[in-house]
């Protein structure tokens, strides 16, 4: 006779149940928090970023810690500051410039000025502009539609984005207390087999999420340099906002440099522009640079996760939670892999210490 609880049930089959029940708790506690997590994450990978410049100050310069990481935070606020001098006039003017030229570009496209006049250029014929316009006029107000809900979106998210601020503050806080707490946590966690195991895991993802973020932001600074120059010489409109938008979305994967090159090229038609396939060739190139020569030099062998894992990952955490989901989904995977890698299975376990 199987062995039964108080209330009738089969312990095993209690046990399978309250662990299922415990991991979707978990995956509701995590979704109605997932705005905190992200948070948290971002608070993480600017630590991250910052990490060995703070190790660095702490070597050389200053000893105490918390006055290593406020030396640093100087720093970085002098970078960003002269930075916002050298490009921000611009930039604000580009900016400014295209939210007064919207409102009439829309006004263009619905009238079908806009795709008429780029099929006239492109040498088609007056019947397949009207068929296409005709065509485009049909499904104009779901595109205004669709183009609506974006916006509001991104107000939306604008609206909620002065707790950036609370980014730098957290991230204070992880550089100064995170090695203390790992070491805690790590030695709560069993006998000496299982905290080296543990080790493991943390030294592994300390690896991993410091090369992720930094290789990140080179990246993303090497696309702004580049599309900056590129355009600027080409003379595409609004070249610096153009090209801050695909650094910016080089910070979600596969993605985000669709996006960019989508949003750069679709500017470029409707401001315009007399070569946007020429514009759209550069994009299409410096993707391929950007893929299969600056990536796999800039990330190195930090991120080893299959393509087309991190397609699927990206498009589920898409799912999930927005741009959060997308920005979040790589390491996730990465380090849930590391774990994996480095927990042992059953049979290779280490005995339990019974002192």
């Amino acid at each position: 006779m199987p062995e039964r609880s108080r209330f009738g049930l089969d312990p095993r089959a209690a046990r399978a149940t309250w662990t299922v029940l415990v991991f979707l708790a978990v995956l509701a506690l995590g979704y109605a928090v997932r705005y905190l997590i992200l948070l948290v994450a971002l608070s993480l990978f600017f630590a991250y970023l910052l990490f060995p410049l703070v190790r660095l100050t702490q070597r050389w310069v200053i000893h105490s810690r918390p006055l290593a990481i406020g030396v640093v935070y100087l720093v970085a606020l002098a970078v960003l500051g002269g930075a916002g001098l050298a490009v921000g006039p611009r930039l604000a003017a580009e900016v400014q410039g295209l939210a007064q030229t919207l409102p009439e570009m829309s006004k263009r496209i619905q009238n079908g000025e806009i795709v008429i006049g780029l099929l006239a250029r492109g040498g088609w014929e007056s019947q397949q502009i009207r068929e296409i316009d005709r065509l485009v006029q049909s499904h104009m107000g779901e595109i205004v539609g669709y183009a609506q809900q974006a916006a509001a979106s991104v107000l939306k998210w604008l609206a909620g984005a002065w707790v950036i601020v609370l980014i730098p503050v957290f991230a204070f806080f992880i550089l100064k207390d995170v090695e203390r707490f790992t070491s805690t946590t790590i030695w709560r966690l069993g006998h000496e087999g299982r905290r080296r195991v543990w080790w493991g895991i943390a030294e592994d993802l300390h690896l991993l999420l410091g090369q992720y973020v930094r290789a990140l932001l080179l990246l993303a600074l090497i696309t702004f340099v580049a599309w900056s120059a590129a355009f600027l010489a080409a003379g595409v409109p609004y070249a610096l906002v153009l090209a801050g938008v695909g650094g910016a979305l080089e910070f979600i994967p596969v993605i985000g440099p669709l996006t960019a090159g989508v949003v750069a090229i679709g500017v470029c038609l409707f401001a315009g522009y007399d070569h946007p396939w020429l514009l759209a060739a550069f994009i299409l190139v410096w993707r391929g640079i950007q893929d299969y020569a600056v990536n796999p030099l800039v990330m190195a062998r930090g991120i080893d996760v299959h393509p087309a894992l991190v397609l699927v990952g990206v498009l589920a955490g898409g799912e999930i939670a927005g741009v959060a989901g997308m920005f979040l989904s790589v390491p996730l995977i990465a380090a849930f892999r590391i774990v994996w890698r480095r927990l042992p299975s059953p049979d290779t376990a280490p005995a339990k210490d019974v002192t």
